[in-house]
């Protein structure tokens, strides 16, 4: 499987730029999958729902299934947190998995970057950070600088770079 991520800032347009991407490569006929790491704690579930129950009763790993869709959660119980490239074997094979976060992982990456927050550029110090899909002015970046909402020719670069 090809992995390309997206990272940057709290704010700074990853999650629409993960959206456009999956629909972008999704209409180019790609198969896509997505990762996504979240710094704080989430729950797909619902209490009071039978699989919340069993979660609640000490369950290590709960599969919920349906004509539409299945999930398989895990509670990881005090065990620390799984790297990137465990839960990348959990998916089935497709074309392209796009990660958002993972910021300090080895995968080649675009930031996404607003002046807005206020925050600089992790490119400048980052090799794998690739390229800057930017909501304004770049100052300085020795990488190619796309527009933060040209999401074709984002989704060019990083086909070139996976060779999709």
């Amino acid at each position: 499987m090809k992995l390309y991520g997206i990272t940057g800032w709290k704010n700074a347009g990853k999650t629409g730029l993960m959206e456009r991407l999956v629909a972008e490569f999704t209409a180019r006929g790609h198969a896509v999958s997505t990762l996504k790491h979240a710094h704080h704690s989430f729950d797909v579930d619902h209490p009071g729902r039978d699989s919340h129950r069993h979660r609640e009763a000490g369950a290590q790993q709960v599969l919920l299934s349906s004509g539409t869709r299945w999930a398989l959660m895990s509670e990881l119980r005090g065990a620390p947190e799984p790297p990137m490239e465990e839960l990348l074997a959990k998916l089935a094979p497709v074309d392209l998995v796009l990660v958002e976060g993972w910021k300090r992982d080895s995968h080649p990456k675009v930031e996404a970057w607003r002046p807005e927050p206020g925050n600089p550029l992790i490119a400048p110090g980052d090799p794998t950070i690739r390229a800057v899909a930017a909501g304004g002015p770049v100052e300085v970046t020795d990488r190619p600088v796309f527009d933060l909402n040209d999401t074709a020719a984002i989704a060019d670069f990083i086909a070139g770079e996976v060779g999709l």
